[in-house]
């Protein structure tokens, strides 16, 4: 039986210096998502986009948080919209846009009475904060914030303080932490799930180890950051790092989940199709994200 998914776009760049990625949600809808999904037996609701000011627009606030304030108000826009899909017992797939989004989306999916865990699939930490950031872009904050970390405009998108605890947070895929970032996830008792452990252990493996990492969690959210595939396989992404998962693992990984029963939300973010190659890391999302809702091999 299929599921509910409700889709929404949230183009926006204000997150990072380099501009292309509010152009994501475009080029995965173009790149047939709703089409494979609804191969799948899922009933699909597309609202569009919410509105996203440009960068050149709105103020600059801080060097050490840019575009703080406007991020904070697409947040609080996405936490009120990620909150009713919820409600509604839907499955919320949120389409990006730089990482900050999902200070909106964690917030709310995390809002509710069940204990919900986070699989955060990327090549960075995004654990920095104001304070010890190396280049005050804010879509490197997105995690930390959930963790209660940095400026109270972030950490208290719907509500005060942290969101999420060292036990129900995941990073998979790892392979470019700042200095400070290393340390801050250490002394926070992060679960960093690194590409050297997939290269030793397989990708099989450490998707067994974030799931018992998860197990108390009756839920699970996936925050997808395409830059956790390798180049070769993404190079439509805003800050590419060599070294990235490959085209299986990257599937595998998501049929595990799927496998988990426990997936309920999802965003899909970092998309930068300036970048990209024939559309090639927007089709490959869709691919992915069809494997988490159910297509197989055979």
């Amino acid at each position: 039986m299929g599921h509910r998914i409700h889709i929404i776009g949230v183009p926006m760049d204000l997150g990072q210096r380099r501009r292309g990625v509010d152009m994501g949600p475009s080029v995965i809808r173009y790149a047939g998502l709703h089409q494979a999904l609804r191969a799948l037996g899922h009933h699909v609701t597309d609202s569009g986009n919410l509105p996203v000011p440009l960068p050149e627009n709105v103020p600059l606030d801080s060097e050490r948080a840019r575009h703080l304030q406007s991020i904070a108000g697409v947040c609080r826009e996405i936490y009120d919209a990620a909150h009713d899909i919820n409600q509604r017992g839907e499955i919320a797939l949120f389409l990006g846009g730089d990482h900050s989004l999902s200070i909106g989306t964690v917030s709310a999916i995390t809002a509710q009475a069940d204990s919900v865990g986070v699989l955060w699939v990327d090549a960075h930490g995004d654990f920095n904060t104001p304070e010890i950031t190396p280049s005050g872009n804010v879509h490197g904050m997105a995690l930390a914030a959930l963790m209660g970390l940095g400026a109270p405009e972030l950490t208290d998108i719907g509500r005060p303080g942290a969101k999420l605890s060292p036990a129900q947070v995941v990073i998979l895929g790892a392979r470019d932490l700042d200095p400070l970032e290393k340390l801050a996830l250490r002394a926070h008792g992060l679960r960093v799930l690194t590409m050297r452990d997939v290269d030793e252990r397989g990708i099989a493996a450490m998707t067994h180890i974030a799931l018992a990492h998860l197990q108390a969690c009756q839920r699970i959210h996936v925050s997808l950051d395409m830059d956790a595939l390798d180049p070769a396989e993404a190079p439509g992404v805003g800050t590419p790092v060599p070294g990235g998962l490959s085209y299986r693992e990257a599937h595998l990984l998501m049929e595990i989940l799927h496998d988990s029963g426990k997936v309920t939300s999802l965003d899909i973010v970092e998309i930068n199709p300036i970048l990209d190659e024939r559309n090639r890391t927007a089709k490959l999302a869709v691919e992915l994200t069809a494997s988490l809702f159910g297509k197989t091999i055979f």
